[in-house]
């Protein structure tokens, strides 16, 4: 056996001293001259040992070398591939120091290995020069090929934590701080591996940093969040720079704390730390416009608005807010909410077989939301649904999720508000997920059965879900069978007698589950501020933190507390003082982007701008039924899926429904759809309808003023300024033909901001 060894390091010996020539003829004796300047290195007693995990790897990790673009690729680079990140060390140092014959390190002289030349450009490299002779980091890796190159060894160190020097920190703007990051080993001992550790704000424009920690803030304020890893290690540092000096804004004017709710005392401190003051209160006009649009996806009518301006009651708002939600328009919004998110879709399959389960997937939502069904039940009856699809719907989700992939990354964006596709193929980059954590919550879903149906081909609604005896799920790389583990929990226990979904199902709503409740009241918050207080709303991780941690945790809290009452967390947000602020930015505020001192306008949806159109005009829509016929007067808002051929819903954003990721939704503004408010058939439709309202304002015996009053507060609920009476009123005399003038007058204000967004 030794004489095998010793026969097999000849052999590599050989091959590394004929590279050594290879060089030499290439480059010429300038190379040697180049390597024979390298500075002496210490004394072998005085060296560290060089550890290939926590060593060589994140300084591989540091250079970029694992990078995707680079040799972390799925292809590697130049016939050289390592693992993404540095997530597989025994892959890395096999491709390092064994591939090719072992050409890529030389133990015998390492100044001469292909690994040194390559990195200080003395040979061509496509990355070009990343080390200079003279570095710490060149010295490591000598040293490391010096000490014989070990590979990984269980007995070596591990990196069990590290920790960021100094704690989180208020900066000025235009202001510096060098952090230090500390790596605590196995082995008990720690070390300052500032330099070795890579770096990344998540918004830069308001504090950067550079590779060697040191964090500049810039010229605006706002709150950012910087990541440093070392090895698979992650800690985040989170600062907040103030927009003005705190201290000098006068919140006289304001409501007393007392006065505040606990979510509004949380936002009031954060914005006396960041040295800005909340914009004004809106009047009654805006907000009932503002609150009927995001509880009921509807415009407020011109009784509504009038009695509520009428209202002098000081409860108002409350009474407003209770009555909203008892409405059936609210469920139907929020019902369109989740179909989206739970992928309701009728595209991809017969449609003919496919509308039939779409619709009653879409009535089971609306139903359960219009009971009040707490958020608990509402995942558990969905996540452990069994039986044909046709006597329980919510085994119809079912249809669409159907994959490992799709249990997977569905489950963990919707409930958990993770985004973890990344750990399928690689350990994520930004968060704690390994492929192991992947395919562990797979597990859970192995053996859900499906009877009935026709595979993927058509799915009608009486495909059956049940649980089967036996489902095993694997990790592709490794091949290992893979125990049922939800993301961050326990290894679940479970006979052929039980159903992992429900362990699933009790671990998630569970009060202490450190996702859930977060995750909901995150995505209501999102829903009613325009933005998450972890942002985006479904991609929460340590890299990504909230920008109030403490108003987040209150409201989760309370939502548990509460038994999952949506209604009830619907009216801790719609009832705090911040949703009611304005959202005309004051001079302290203008900037402001994250902490909510004013009202963020949203555009609305597709579905919601068609139907308050609709509204507006007095003309319902006529859906196309594929096959039959939608009921006449049917609202895009209750359409049971996507797959009703509607060009301007398509236009303005409504999404295919392939992911939970609510991201599908877009509501950036694009020149198509400018082109289809103007050439739209469906609005021009609607414009010249002789039953609608058009039609109604031109045959009227009322004044032009009259009917502009009317109009102002039909489109925009509230009653026009007198300039604006003064405009329309001149306009309108100016036409001679009155159908036209009332057609142009209404469509422009259909055209304008303030009708198209929610403010």
């Amino acid at each position: 056996m030794f004489r095998l060894l010793y026969e097999q390091n000849s052999i590599t010996r050989s091959y590394q001293l004929i590279w050594m020539i290879v060089c030499l003829l290439v480059s010429g004796q300038g190379m040697l001259d180049a390597a024979d300047k390298t500075p002496a290195l210490a004394a072998d007693s005085a060296k560290r040992k060089v550890y290939f995990t926590t060593d060589v790897v994140p300084l591989l990790t540091r250079l970029n070398c694992n990078s995707g673009g680079c040799h972390g690729k799925s292809t590697g680079q130049n016939g050289f591939k390592i693992s993404l990140l540095g997530f597989d060390p025994a892959m890395d140092y096999s491709a390092i120091a064994r591939e090719s014959r072992g050409r890529r390190i030389f133990p015998g002289d390492p100044d001469r290995s292909l690994l040194l030349l390559k990195a200080t450009g003395l040979v061509p490299h496509g990355g070009g020069r990343l080390l200079e002779g003279d570095s710490a980091d060149y010295a490591l890796l000598h040293d490391w090929i010096e000490q014989g190159a070990a590979g990984p060894h269980p007995d070596d160190p591990e990196i069990i934590k590290i920790e960021l020097s100094p704690g989180n920190r208020v900066f000025q703007q235009r202001s510096s701080l060098k952090l230090r990051v500390t790596a605590h080993f196995s082995d008990e001992t720690q070390r300052d591996v500032t330099h070795q550790s890579i770096y990344e704000s998540n918004y830069p424009e308001i504090g950067k940093v550079d590779q060697e920690g040191l964090i500049t803030t810039q010229s605006r304020g706002g709150v950012f969040a910087v990541m440093a890893r070392f090895g698979e290690k992650i800690t985040v540092f989170q600062g907040v720079v103030p927009y003005h000096s705190t201290g000098q804004q006068n919140f006289a004017g304001y409501p007393s704390e007392e006065k505040l709710s606990k979510i509004d005392q949380h936002l009031v401190a954060q914005w006396k730390k960041l040295g800005i003051l909340p914009s004004k209160p809106v009047d009654d006009a805006t907000f009932i416009r503002r609150v009927t649009l995001d509880i009921c996806g509807t415009l407020p009518t011109v009784d509504e608005v009038r009695q509520y301006l009428a209202d002098s009651r000081p409860d108002k708002r409350e009474r407003l807010i209770d009555r909203l939600l008892e409405r059936p328009e609210y469920a139907s919004y929020f019902a369109l909410k989740w179909a989206d998110i739970l992928q309701n879709r009728g595209s991809g399959y017969g449609t003919r077989n496919q509308r039939a389960g779409t619709m009653l997937f879409s009535a089971w939502i609306r139903d359960s939301i219009a009971a009040n069904k707490p958020y608990d039940r509402f995942v558990t009856e969905l996540l452990t649904a069994t039986g044909r699809q046709a006597q329980n719907p919510p085994a119809i989700w079912y249809r669409s999720v159907r994959s490992t992939p799709d249990y997977v990354e569905s489950v963990a964006q919707a409930f958990l508000g993770v985004r973890v596709q990344c750990a399928q193929c690689h350990h994520h980059p930004a968060e704690r997920w390994s492929e192991d954590d992947y395919y562990s919550f797979a597990a859970i879903f192995s053996r859900v059965g499906r009877k009935g149906g026709f595979a993927d081909a058509e799915v009608p609604t009486n495909e059956v879900i049940y649980l089967k005896d036996e489902g095993e799920v694997h990790n592709p790389r490794s091949g290992k069978l893979m125990q049922p583990r939800p993301l961050g929990g326990p290894d679940f226990k479970v006979s052929r007698f039980d159903d992992p979904r429900r362990n699933l199902a009790k671990w998630m709503t569970g009060p202490e589950n450190p996702f859930f409740a977060r995750t909901m009241v995150n995505r209501m918050w999102g829903h009613f501020f325009g933005r998450g207080i972890i942002h985006p709303i479904d991609d929460a991780r340590s890299t990504n933190p909230p920008t109030n941690p403490v108003l987040l945790d209150e409201l989760a809290y309370d939502f548990a507390a509460n038994g999952y009452d949506v209604k009830q967390l619907i009216r801790e947000i719609t009832n705090s003082y911040a949703y009611r602020l304005s959202a005309n930015p004051n001079e302290t505020n203008a900037e402001d982007s994250q902490c909510f001192a004013r009202y963020y306008p949203k555009r609305l949806s597709a579905e919601v701008l068609l139907d308050g159109i609709s509204q507006v005009l007095d003309v319902p829509t006529v859906f196309p039924g594929g096959p039959g016929v939608f009921p006449e007067g049917m609202r895009a808002v209750n359409l049971p899926d996507e797959n009703v051929r509607f060009n301007f819903l398509d236009v303005f954003g409504r999404p295919a429904r392939t992911s939970a990721c609510e991201c599908e939704r877009t509501v950036d503004p694009a020149l198509s759809q400018a082109l289809e408010l103007v050439n739209s058939k469906e609005i021009q439709r609607k414009l010249t309808d002789k039953n609608g309202y058009i039609e109604l304002l031109a045959s009227n015996q009322k004044t032009h003023s009259d009917n502009v009053r009317e109009i102002f507060v039909r489109t925009l609920s509230r009653p026009p300024r007198t300039s604006e009476v003064e405009m329309a009123v001149k306009y309108l005399n100016s036409e001679k033909n009155r159908h036209e003038a009332y057609r142009s007058l209404v469509w422009a204000l259909l055209a304008t901001n303030e009708f198209m967004m929610n403010h």
